[in-house]
């Protein structure tokens, strides 16, 4: 019988912390996996509309790798935020249906389809950490007073709201509810897009401040938790300046990241290879000599296709070079840029590779009639 190698704190700490943007308290990642103790991953998510890629492979990408860390992870399905932030019409009960009826089996299915273990995935309704949990509403009374108002007024762009826009004092709770989250799900990694970095931020300064429910180590010490941040992937728009000053670059990209909002900028999970293929053919795509640094179809390519250890290849006729395989991104954008490869080129072959990555998801919600059911009447809402 052949023994079971378990990975190093170095391998471990290479998962948890690979192919993200950004990881705040990334020096204190080894120290933790040497205690040996059980180590819990939260991401939180609103039931806002249909799962797209960059929700239902994106994230799910990151809780794969944190897996195989042998991280416990849990997607937090946030039904009284997406209240909160009026999705959905404010209606609570259909949010929660589609938080558990649609939501959450995309998840699993998306990450099935990348290789991790949906099984293992712990999914937890807002609704239900909330009811008659008294040490939840002290922490988030606690939280609330270890910040500022101006702190809170910066941070409702977690929420996708503008600093400075006009809004109702109820999404002014929503940051401190988000950081109360991380706490009362002993989370030690938060996990999010670039666009929830302010509300894990406050958690981190927060953190040695509380006495309700605190994050301990094995030792019983408050420790921080960890902040992991994965790329947000653009829309398939054109920005609305172009070309793009290269000082507002990082700011351009968060606003101009895939929306469910934006129906043709986006793929979502479930749409069929005739709507994946309408939807690259009309992509934004800027020519080598305007540069790769705002090209979603290339964007996608490196964050969905060779992130995920997986090649790219290009049917072309012999007239326009052949079919080619691309091994890596940098061998991939170097063709575009020098320009050997065509745009309508990378576009078809990235519409095919999404396609089959996208298979086992568009067949789990063919074959379960009530999941389909509900992703039928999520489209009517919207």
């Amino acid at each position: 019988m052949s023994e079971t190698i378990h990975p190093s704190i170095e391998e471990r700490t290479a998962l948890i912390t690979r192919n993200l943007e950004e990881v705040i308290g990334a020096e204190e990642i080894p120290a933790l996996l040497a205690q040996d103790m059980p180590l819990r991953h939260y991401i939180g998510l609103e039931i806002s509309g249909k799962l797209h890629l960059g929700t239902g492979l994106m994230c799910m990408q990151k809780v794969r790798d944190l897996q195989q860390a042998g991280i416990h992870c849990i997607v937090f399905l946030a039904d009284w935020h997406t209240w909160i932030n009026d999705k959905l019409g404010g209606d609570r009960e259909r949010i929660k249906r589609v938080a558990v009826g649609y939501f959450k089996e995309g998840l699993k299915a998306s990450l099935a389809a990348l290789g991790g273990d949906p099984e293992a995935l712990e999914f937890v309704l807002g609704s239900d950490l909330y009811h008659h949990n008294d040490t939840y509403w002290e922490t988030l009374i606690e939280v609330s007073r270890n910040t500022t108002l101006n702190r809170i007024l910066r941070s409702i762009s977690i929420m996708g709201r503008n600093e400075g826009e006009s809004i109702d004092f109820a999404k002014l709770i929503y940051p401190p509810m988000q950081v109360a989250d991380i706490f009362i799900l002993r989370a030690n990694i938060a996990h999010g897009g670039m666009d929830q970095r302010k509300a894990h931020v406050i958690a981190r300064d927060v953190a040695n401040m509380l006495t309700i429910a605190p994050l301990r180590d094995s030792t019983g010490k408050v420790i921080k938790p960890i902040a992991v941040h994965h790329h947000l992937l653009l829309g398939l728009d054109k920005p609305p300046q172009w070309p793009v000053d290269p000082e507002k670059l990082r700011e351009l990209r968060t606003a101009m990241k895939m929306s469910k909002s934006k129906p043709r900028s986006a793929v979502f999970i479930h749409d069929t290879p005739d709507e994946i293929r309408a939807k690259m053919r009309k992509a934004f795509c800027p020519p080598p000599s305007d540069g790769i640094e705002f090209n979603p179809v290339l964007d996608w390519a490196e964050h969905l296709i060779f992130r995920n250890g997986q090649t790219l290849f290009v049917a072309r006729t012999p007239e326009n070079g052949g079919n080619v395989t691309f091994e890596s991104y940098e061998a991939l954008a170097a063709a575009y840029s020098d320009g050997s490869l065509h745009p309508m080129d990378l576009k078809n072959a990235m519409s095919e590779a999404l396609i089959a990555l996208l298979e086992p998801v568009r067949k789990h919600f063919e074959d379960h009639a009530e999941i389909k059911a509900m992703w039928t009447e999520l489209e009517a809402m919207l």
